[in-house]
């Protein structure tokens, strides 16, 4: 709690850490993956892992509800037809960040590299899927327990990615053009968010005065995100994203593996 209070009194590092949270609102609006640079910053910030998980929790909460409370309003997502992923995407995330919690510091300081790194590297290189078209076909709510326990649950392990996972998975599985897929993801994100925020409260993982600064930044810039993918443009930005996530990823391996300074 001193660490994060020391952070709070250091105005630079603060800057950062909101400017890092208005950036990775706006990405996370338009195609998930937000989770990649907060993580990354606030590990670079010198917070300890655990609380790294909480407090990026409670931004993120900020941040997919605004978000999938814009794309419920265009009504491009529609909760009756989703409430088995709602569900098991909760419970999901409640056992990973349960999980989470009993890893050893050691673990998730050279865990949490590789699976930003990975995540990107695959967000980055991977196959696209096909973007379907028929917003009124049916939802198959059988695949929505799998993908909801799957994703929630490393939602509530680690997170990054999480959003856009969804984003692909969500496009494979159903026939749903990309925009819905997208408040589908959204929905999700926020579902499993918050579930595992709630963990981390009590465990008393999450700084405060931190995560309701950077919630603040990452609410702004998911609602210019949000209007940015409602009015279709979403694909430039996202590899040169996704590069600066894999510098930053590479940063944290050097110096969590190697003790690089």
């Amino acid at each position: 709690m001193s660490l994060s209070l020391s952070l709070v009194s250091d105005p630079y590092i603060l800057m950062l850490l909101v400017a890092a949270a208005f950036i990775a609102g706006f990405i996370d609006a338009i195609a998930g993956g937000g989770g990649l640079l907060t993580i990354p910053a606030l590990l670079m910030a010198g917070l300890p892992p655990h609380l790294v998980l909480g407090t990026n929790k409670l931004c993120a909460t900020f941040g997919s509800a605004t978000a999938s409370w814009a794309f419920y309003r265009k009504g491009l997502f529609k909760p009756q037809q989703w409430r088995r992923g709602l569900l098991t995407t909760g419970i999901g995330a409640v056992v990973g960040a349960l999980l989470a919690q009993q890893l050893p510091s050691e673990w998730l300081n050279q865990m949490l590299p590789v699976v930003v790194f990975a995540c990107a590297a695959y967000l980055l290189f991977g196959p696209a899927p096909k973007d379907h078209q028929h917003s009124s076909a049916e939802i198959k709510t059988t695949r929505q327990i799998p993908q909801g326990l799957t994703l929630g649950f490393y939602d509530g392990v680690a997170g990054p990615g999480t959003g856009a996972f969804w984003t692909v998975s969500t496009l494979m599985l159903y026939p749903l053009d990309l925009l819905r897929a997208s408040g589908v993801a959204r929905s999700m994100n926020f579902v499993s968010n918050g579930a595992a925020l709630s963990m981390f409260i009590i465990s008393g993982n999450v700084a405060w005065a931190i995560g309701l600064g950077m919630g603040a930044a990452l609410m702004l810039g998911a609602a210019v995100g949000a209007r940015v993918a409602i009015g279709g443009g979403n694909r430039l930005i996202r590899p040169v994203f996704i590069m600066v996530v894999m510098v930053l990823a590479a940063r944290l391996a050097w110096q969590h593996w190697f003790g690089a300074a």
